[in-house]
């Protein structure tokens, strides 16, 4: 291989509803990635132990992350649809990606020290963990470009790191056994095993945030359910929650600066601007010396247009389950195909015998 073949790969957890935060930031990108690239996208249900270990109907929670990726317009027979623990793999590299990854570069996860809270001590393994794991979803396929929020990115930087020192430990085994792929990473050049994966950022909602405090992220565990727009949400459910979400006493500004200051403000036109595909600027040249009684509505209206077909989809496939069962299984077994040659050829840079 001469080099890289580019491929996208990314994952949701099954973990509570979904919400419109997750649609704009990652579910929507996934589909407009679909243009051009070959792409991997997976239910991540190993990951969702981290968040809790006992779930009470993880079926259902991975079938609706799969039906919200079909309703949205994933094509699963173009690209890859599957549920991560179907594939092994993906746990036999995250061993092997602990043993790369050092104690430090976990230090310095601040997701984890968020989730953790102040008693770490009774956080679980899994939970430090996790980046190992992440990184071996991505790279048990090799893939070169992963769609994540501003939230995931340190992550991302952490497989970097745990990619670039395995092609350099094993340097000399990677080009005897010919599987490695010439690169440069600043001005150094690395026959490489994996790639060094970038992240795609971007959109005008790359971080939807709260209807209920602009300052904190969309979330699906905030217990107030009038914080989220949840895809399941139906027409008088998404109308109530953004007639509600909370404003501030000023119209909207006639320009991007005049939202500085303002997170509420700026978290509805931002999420205007996503559901519309424009630019804030945009959105505030058709809406700015506007209050938000007449701003609100049309957004209710947007929201409505563009969330309820996906909303009616995901029902419809949820209320037979038959259809999403059968394309997670095709998915992993494709999947699983992938990234058994990966394994192998990695047992044989390391020396495992098979």
């Amino acid at each position: 291989m001469s080099e890289f073949k580019k491929l996208v790969f990314s994952g949701v957890q099954p973990t509570g509803n979904l919400h419109l935060g997750n649609y704009l930031g990652a579910i929507r990108r996934f589909v407009a990635l679909q243009e051009g690239n070959d792409c991997i996208y997976c239910v991540v249900d190993m990951h969702a132990l981290t968040a809790q270990l006992v779930h009470e109907d993880m079926p259902t929670q991975t079938r609706s992350i799969a039906a919200a990726f079909i309703a949205a317009g994933i094509d699963p027979e173009k690209h890859i649809v599957f549920n991560q623990s179907a594939v092994p793999q993906h746990a036999e590299l995250a061993w092997i990606f602990n043993c790369v990854a050092r104690i430090g570069w976990m230090n310095r996860m601040t997701q984890f020290k968020d989730k953790a809270g102040k008693d770490r001590e009774q956080a679980s393994l899994g939970l430090y963990a996790y980046p190992s794991l992440m990184a071996a979803d991505i790279l048990v396929y090799r893939a070169t470009h992963v769609p994540v929020g501003e939230d995931q990115k340190q992550h991302l930087e952490l497989a970097r790191d745990i990619a670039m020192k395995f092609n350099l430990d094993y340097a000399e085994h990677i080009g005897r056994t010919g599987y490695g792929v010439d690169i440069t990473v600043g001005d150094e050049p690395v026959h490489a095993y994996f790639p060094m994966v970038e992240p795609l950022i971007g959109g005008p909602a790359p971080r939807v945030m709260s209807l209920r405090d602009g300052t904190k992220k969309m979330s699906k565990s905030d217990p107030s359910d009038l914080s989220r727009i949840n895809l399941m949400d139906d027409e008088d459910a998404i109308s109530k929650k953004i007639r509600k979400a909370k404003t501030d006493p000023d119209g909207l500004p006639s320009d991007v600066d005049g939202l500085q200051g303002r997170p509420e403000a700026d978290n509805l036109v931002a999420i205007y601007a996503a559901l519309a595909d424009k630019s804030k600027s945009e959105v505030l040249a058709e809406f700015g010396g506007q209050q938000f009684s007449v701003f609100k509505p049309a957004l209710v209206d947007l929201a409505i247009h563009v969330l309820a077909p996906i909303t009616g989809e995901m029902r419809r496939l949820m209320d037979d389950t038959s259809h999403i069962d059968a394309i997670l299984r095709k998915g992993s077994e494709r999947a699983r195909a992938r990234a058994e040659v990966t394994m192998n050829q990695l047992r044989d840079v390391i020396g495992f015998l098979y």
